[in-house]
């Protein structure tokens, strides 16, 4: 007989077999040579009396041979000579229609406007110590896209989208832990991924794939409403099928130039705010009802909502143990994300805090940059409050409520530095307001969040596009142009890795139907 059972463990035992098994053997009321074998489907933490424990999905062969639960097998095919596809990023989106591609028999042509992942990690050292930009290679462009250097955080609610567990094993065949697949909150982290990203690349390129690194997508042709050829680096005009348009939430150029082109895009709401930071101590003493975290317990995480004058203010992108980034996109502009090592072992713990924006809070929604112009503008006015750097501003958490600048600024993850400021002067006003009001009542509901020790920092705008690129539900292909295939986050179809993978293999299957009609 086979089933599916939870129990319930302690941290400390988490790992020891015989426990495991007594555990098991308890709930089932049977004896040791009836239990055969188990497997460990899912695994989480309950925090939610005074003792955390760990609660564990597992199946059970009682009286019969254990039947490992079969993995994804992947088909990699010789795709040199075949029909090629051309795809615009090369983010998860990308690089997952990518593989799908071949598993279907056609040649993805990748084009990334930033370097790989080896050389962009020069310009991100240069960003965070020499404080300047590089438009083409940042935290947002390059190979393996936003989530390479900040974070690899797997979690997603999107299962009814599509086939998770596909996503999982092609992360886990490339070097990713088999954690991954049993953790409710799946994370590899930002020191581990930008390899895991060259063995996808090695793999695809072995099979036949083209990749092209520094490489821009500068025109588009479209004639009859069909897209025709795409332009490269403004000199290289290239005729194709079909194209798939995964380029992510930040390339403003892209959809600057589908506007200019009279292809349809529409304004967004996303949601704005800022990234707040405590010490982790203050996290984990408020999740785990303890003094000092036990060892066997992984850095507190947390997710927090409160409706503020009918708009949520929520937490976002959480990351235990981790560290603010810059996220600019070009000079002039403050954007600020996290991520977290592997480990999660920093001592600072930050999430995004943000504000839902609707198209109604947008001056000239109409028009289909809006969103975007509104979010720039936020991001020029935290440079400008900064001292014209991207020092970020920030506020210590109570001060700002009280609206008072904050004498000092604690010791901090974010690299490049922060200046004091009054934030209120940088967000939009209906922003400010339900920060101030959310802020005591999430101290209510965690001890110690709403005070002094944590700090507020400007801004957090790219929670998503503010953008949407339409397409058919049924085709996935742009609403009136045939053979463009708007993918993921840049279209305003996905958020996060997994999804954006998800989102990628589906445009992927959805441009094989379309060309072998």
């Amino acid at each position: 007989m086979v089933k599916e059972l939870e129990i319930v463990i302690k941290p400390e035992y988490i790992n020891n077999d015989t426990i495991l098994r007594k555990a098991i053997l308890q709930k089932l009321e049977i004896n040791s040579e009836e239990l055969r074998a188990y497997q460990i489907l899912k695994r989480s933490i309950d925090a939610r009396s005074r003792e955390a424990v760990f609660r564990i999905k597992v199946i059970v062969f009682i009286g019969e041979e254990f039947t490992p639960v079969p993995k994804v097998a992947f088909i990699l095919r010789d795709v040199q000579n075949a029909k090629p596809v051309h795809i615009i990023g090369a983010g998860p989106a990308g690089l997952f229609a990518a593989a799908r591609l071949i598993e279907l028999g056609f040649k993805p042509v990748l084009i990334e406007r930033g370097k790989d992942v080896k050389n962009r990690r020069r310009d991100l050292a240069t960003l965070n110590r020499e404080k300047v930009v590089n438009p083409e290679s940042n935290y947002c462009f390059g190979e393996g896209g936003a989530g390479t250097y900040s974070d690899g955080k797997l979690y997603t609610r999107s299962t009814k989208r599509g086939d998770v567990e596909r996503i999982l094993q092609r992360f886990i065949d490339h070097g990713a832990d088999e954690d991954i697949k049993i953790n409710t909150r799946p994370h590899i982290g930002t020191n581990k991924l930008p390899q895991i990203i060259e063995s996808i690349r090695e793999q695809l390129i072995s099979c036949g794939a083209e990749l092209h690194f520094n490489t821009k997508l500068t025109d588009i042709e479209i004639l009859r409403n069909k897209i025709r050829s795409i332009t490269l680096n403004n000199n290289t005009k290239l005729t194709i099928y079909a194209l798939i348009l995964a380029t992510g939430h930040s390339a403003r150029d892209i959809y600057q130039l589908l506007y200019d082109k009279g292809i349809k895009i529409e304004a967004k709401p996303f949601a704005l705010g800022v990234r707040i930071e405590h010490p982790q101590s203050v996290i984990d003493q408020a999740q785990y009802h303890c003094e000092t975290r036990p060892e066997a317990l992984p850095p507190a995480h947390y997710n927090i909502v409160e409706q503020v004058n009918q708009k949520g203010v929520f937490s976002f992108c959480m990351c235990p143990g981790g560290i603010i980034a810059p996220c600019a996109t070009s000079p002039g502009e403050v954007v600020v994300n996290g991520w977290s090592p592997s480990k999660r072992n920093n001592s600072f713990a930050n999430s995004g805090l943000v504000v839902q924006i609707d198209l109604s809070d947008i001056p000239n929604n109409e028009h289909p940059l809006s969103a975007l112009n509104y979010q720039h503008h936020v991001e020029q006015l935290a440079y400008k409050i900064a001292n014209n750097s991207i020092q970020a501003p920030a506020q210590r958490i109570v001060d700002f409520v009280e609206g008072k600048i904050s004498q000092s600024i604690p010791q901090n993850s974010y690299i490049p530095g922060l200046t004091s400021a009054n934030l209120s002067e940088v967000l939009p006003m209906h922003v400010t307001d339900r920060l101030k009001k959310a802020l005591p009542l999430f101290g209510k509901k965690m001890k110690g969040y709403y005070s002094n020790e944590g700090i507020l920092v400007g801004v957090e705008s790219r929670t998503s596009s503010p953008v949407r690129i339409p397409r058919a539900k049924d085709t996935l292909q742009h609403t009136e142009v045939e053979g463009l295939f708007p993918c993921a986050e840049g279209a305003g179809y996905a958020g996060g890795i997994v999804s954006a993978a998800i989102d990628g293999e589906k445009c992927a299957e959805a441009v094989a139907t379309f060309l072998n009609y």
